[in-house]
């Protein structure tokens, strides 16, 4: 606690991102972050400043977002999950809250993400799984994209799967944990872990591994993606909907 009397917190969030334009604030669009500042506003009275560990695209999602704010007094973690829940929309829900020293911030103090990716690799598309997916009709070759996928595990340049924004980045250089893919009924599910992602980086690997899971590309494939640093060597970007922000790490 510091002596400006603000007393701060993390809040884990999931969400479901079809009905908002992604994470950051914009005015007359619904955002997240829009949503979590009414919320508190509605909530405490105070017009409270938050933080997102990860800014997701429009339309993608969310189990383990990470949200900093601080507000003026000292309340219940219990009773801020309680008052954020009743005055946020359905598609949001805070699972829990914690304290948090004045020097935590969500996205400079994290150490790692881990997002997932979904696929429907049927013909037909459950209703309840519109926008919740990315809806690939023809068959895909699982074990083409399983040999393709060690290759985007390491430290790497991996200016080829980076959109570029609108700021200059100091580096495109990233480090990839793990890189998994798994079938569970229709969809294939895929998961990366690391140091942290480039603007569409998950999208745009998922985009490439389609490719090659389709025959278009050999599973080697990727690995020359990489290596040329050249956005232009790589295919689009997966469509936001498959998108899943599942976990930040921060130190212990």
């Amino acid at each position: 606690m510091s002596e400006t009397d603000s007393y701060s917190y993390r809040a884990l969030i999931a969400y479901d991102g079809q009905e908002f334009f992604g994470w950051q604030r914009l005015a007359d669009h619904p955002t997240v972050q829009g949503a979590l500042k009414k919320a508190l506003l509605d909530a405490f009275g105070e017009e409270v400043t938050v933080q997102g560990a990860g800014r997701t695209d429009r339309g993608a999602h969310a189990e383990g977002q990470v949200a900093g704010f601080a507000l003026g007094e000292a309340v219940a973690v219990e009773e801020i999950v309680d008052l954020l829940n009743k005055h946020l929309p359905e598609a949001i829900d805070v699972l829990e809250v914690e304290c948090v020293p004045d020097d935590f911030h969500v996205r400079t103090s994290a150490i790692g993400k881990e997002y997932a990716y979904v696929i429907w690799n049927e013909e037909e598309l459950l209703e309840e799984r519109m926008g919740l997916v990315w809806h690939v009709p023809q068959p895909l070759s699982f074990e083409a994209m399983e040999e393709a996928l060690p290759m985007l595990v390491g430290k790497h340049d991996f200016a080829s799967f980076g959109t570029k924004t609108g700021f200059k980045q100091k580096s495109t250089v990233r480090e990839i944990y793990f890189a998994e893919i798994e079938q569970a009924g229709e969809e294939i599910i895929f998961r990366f872990q690391g140091d942290s992602f480039l603007n569409h980086m998950v999208r745009n690997m998922v985009r490439a591994l389609v490719k090659v899971g389709e025959g278009k590309y050999a599973p080697s494939r990727i690995g020359e993606i990489l290596e040329a640093k050249n956005r232009s060597a790589s295919p689009g970007s997966a469509p936001a909907s498959g998108l899943y922000l599942m976990r930040v790490f921060y130190p212990e």
